[in-house]
């Protein structure tokens, strides 16, 4: 059974796309089936891997069109990779699900009926907490939090580990946080190492080891519909990309594949030697100081939803 993990964090231009395109890159090179969900209505994801596919064939039509998943899910430049593209018409199921029975579970059914025929599948989540996100929050075992190395990342992350914690309470839904990573790092700048160092002690949970540098390549890879493991396969990111994709397969004890260009010379655990790392703990209660807020028994989603509203 799949490992499925949610790419997310409520601050909007952290590298989420990015690092969900990429990192399923290269586990698909490793070997591992993998599938990417690109479930944001601005569908970066389906335009950086270069996607083909009819216009009623997107999540949004599997979730609310009456698709087979088989007709959506879509061959990538990688044998081992296949991705479900969105479209802007995802931004209308936002509409659509308000009033549907057990609304914040299609996705996870979506996922429950493919998940056995992979063994990792990612889910790019877009920025905004709305029932979009609910679903892929559901829909998922795990999440990874990309945290930009800049001031305002800290004061997010009190955010992001609230609405992971108002999931799990009052949605019964027992996510774990698999690491917080670190992008747009510039070993250069005093800021970026500051606030790295910062992040490392704050955080309640896994941090990675690699941080994800600021790359050209990486910005310029989605121009060309590749990821940057087909565009600039040496470059720093595309480096600290299939090291990012190591640390994730040690996480599952999982072994890792011989071809690699990351070697022991490079700071790396040979495969022989890795050990799989220790899930956080499973709560972050012990580091958050919560207000105490009303509970919806009936139905909890409104809780969620609007509680960065001041609701």
């Amino acid at each position: 059974m799949a490992r499925v993990i949610a790419v997310f964090n409520q601050k909007g231009g952290v590298g989420k796309t990015t690092t969900a395109m990429n990192v399923a890159a290269y586990l698909g090179m490793f070997g591992k089936r993998t599938l990417l969900i690109d479930f944001d209505s601005q569908f970066n994801a389906t335009v950086g891997v270069g996607t083909k596919h009819a216009a009623d064939e997107t999540i949004y039509h599997a979730l609310l069109g009456g698709k087979r998943p088989e007709e959506t899910i879509k061959q990538t430049y990688l044998a081992n990779l296949h991705i479900v593209p969105a479209s802007s018409e995802l931004a209308g199921a936002l509409i659509e699900l308000v009033n549907l029975p057990e609304r914040e579970l299609y996705l996870r059914r979506f996922v429950d009926t493919v998940r056995p025929h992979y063994d990792f599948i990612f889910v790019d989540l877009g920025p905004s907490l709305n029932l979009l996100t609910i679903n892929g929050l559901l829909a998922s075992d795990e999440v990874i939090v990309p945290i930009q190395c800049e001031y305002y990342s800290l004061e997010g992350l009190n955010q992001v580990l609230q609405t992971l914690e108002l999931v799990k309470n009052n949605l019964g839904h027992d996510i774990k946080i698999s690491g917080a990573l670190l992008t747009m790092y510039d070993r250069r700048e005093r800021l970026s190492r500051e606030i790295a160092k910062e992040i490392r002690r704050r955080f309640p949970f896994n941090v990675y080891e690699v941080e994800i540098p600021r790359s050209v390549s990486l910005a310029e890879a989605p121009s060309f519909k590749k990821p940057i493991m087909l565009y600039a396969p040496q470059s720093p990111g595309a480096l600290a990309y299939e090291r990012l994709a190591h640390e994730i397969i040690r996480q599952g004890g999982e072994p890792i594949a011989a071809y690699s260009h990351v070697g022991a010379e490079d700071g790396e655990v040979p495969a022989a030697e890795a050990t799989p790392q220790a899930y956080a703990p499973e709560t972050a209660q012990a580091v958050l100081a919560k207000a105490e807020e009303p509970i919806y028994p009936e139905d909890p989603l409104p809780l969620i939803l609007h509680y960065h509203e001041g609701a």
